[in-house]
């Protein structure tokens, strides 16, 4: 098959290829304003056409949670909000510890064919904290990261163990740093906010706490140790000094922690609880300044589904977690790259080039041989958040009405459109 795109803005994270004519062909970028017959054609006229984003941190709820999302949902979410490629975590039920169901998830993910699934397998068994599981052959059956996250891992020993094993294997540890026995059964961070209104509260400092201890374990390992979902200063600040000191960590941080604050708690709406928390507008502003001074080496959107009725119990019931995989892009260039606090190209380094670094995988760019998994871009016209027509199953959102810049409205994977944005 044989298509064109026409009328585009090129852009990828190392360059700007202006206005052409992209033809694509069997799957990958054939090249630019070639003419000749096509079987497939689209007027980009007004828009940009980049590579297809990198999420190396989605819940897809699939196996066991499918009433909250499943691979068909998910990957679908992922596709609508520009995603090519997304890493499922492991904290599904059964948890994705076997060899034989993270094979099972990557062929199931295929059938679906919408964004690419890369899974995640956990560091532990049953995500205990007590038995490692075998990595090698998680590896072999592809899985492309180890990670107990939603739950921190408290033993250090068997912490220094999963580093001392999946460093020969060149596999990557994500991590969930909170300390727990600081945590403790926290639900949002703890404040002036969290005293005000006599909620329980996590405090910065156990995340900056575990967060010093995954990245001293890299060091002392050779690991390559991936710092997910970094929320406050403090934990940034540790990040900062290892990566200073040569450890081999890596740091991403989520457009939750960049856009929204404790206060979104106010009214009490489980809508905003989220693990780890949202913090102050110092810890906000200091992410974002991280990201300009290039500490940041991604965003992950942690999109974590649940169903409407879990998200409508009180504060203290109610489960951890934000669906925000379809909105994450434009959230993103409406809030920083509108604003001018982030270059266009800055942010897309923060979800293709950065990501891919991480992963040893190869950057994504606009040029003839790479895999045709792009994304076309509408970034003159604000739309409204409609979370009642979300992909995903979680059809509700922080910012469900409000008005966004840089919406996906088309995302083709291997050279096939799989999402069209309704006009």
């Amino acid at each position: 098959m044989r298509t064109v795109i026409k009328n585009a803005r090129l852009l990828d994270s190392e360059a700007d290829y202006g206005l052409n004519d992209l033809y694509l062909k069997d799957g990958l970028i054939e090249g630019y304003n070639l003419g000749g017959e096509v079987t497939e054609g689209d007027d980009a006229a007004g828009k940009t056409v980049t590579p297809a984003f990198i999420d190396l941190h989605t819940h897809l709820r699939e196996p066991g949670q499918e009433v909250k999302e499943d691979l068909c949902s998910g990957l679908s979410a992922a596709a609508a909000g520009g995603f090519g490629t997304v890493i499922s975590m492991a904290n599904t039920n059964p948890t994705v510890d076997e060899p034989g169901l993270v094979a099972d998830l990557i062929a199931k993910a295929k059938a679906v064919g919408q964004a690419r699934l890369k899974p995640a397998a956990a560091l532990s068994h049953g995500l205990k904290g007590e038995l490692l599981t075998d990595f090698a052959a998680l590896k072999t059956a592809g899985a492309v990261m180890i990670t107990d996250d939603g739950i921190p891992v408290a033993d250090s020993h068997l912490m220094r163990r999963a580093c001392e094993y999946a460093a020969p294997l060149g596999l990557i540890i994500q991590t969930h740093s909170e300390e727990p026995s600081l945590r403790q059964n926290g639900v949002m961070n703890e404040g002036m906010v969290s005293q005000r209104l006599g909620l329980p509260g996590n405090p910065s400092s156990a995340e900056a706490i575990m967060i010093y201890r995954d990245c001293e374990l890299a060091l002392m390992t050779g690991a390559r140790v991936h710092i997910a979902h970094i929320s406050s200063r403090r934990g940034m600040q540790v990040v900062e000094w290892f990566k200073e000191q040569g450890a081999p960590v890596t740091a991403e941080v989520t457009p939750q922690h960049l856009t929204l604050t404790d206060e979104a708690l106010a009214g009490f709406d489980p809508i905003f609880k989220v693990a780890p928390p949202l913090r102050t507008q110092e810890d906000v502003d200091y992410l974002r300044d991280a990201l300009k001074r290039g500490v940041v080496d991604n965003i992950g959107t942690d999109h974590a589904p649940h169903t409407q009725a879990e998200k409508e119990q009180d504060l203290v019931a109610a489960p951890f977690g934000i669906a925000n995989i379809e909105l994450a892009f434009a959230l993103l260039y409406t809030e920083l790259v509108k604003t001018g606090e982030l270059s266009l190209v800055d942010l897309l380094k923060l979800l293709q080039s950065g990501p891919a670094r991480i992963m040893n995988w190869p950057t994504p760019k606009l040029k003839p041989g790479q895999v045709a998994d792009l994304v076309v871009l509408e970034l003159e016209q604000s739309y409204p958040v409609e979370a009642a027509n979300f992909k995903s199953k979680a059809k509700f959102s922080p910012w469900d009405g409000q008005k966004l810049t840089g919406w996906p409205v088309a995302t083709f994977i291997g050279g096939k459109q799989v999402f069209q944005r309704d006009s």
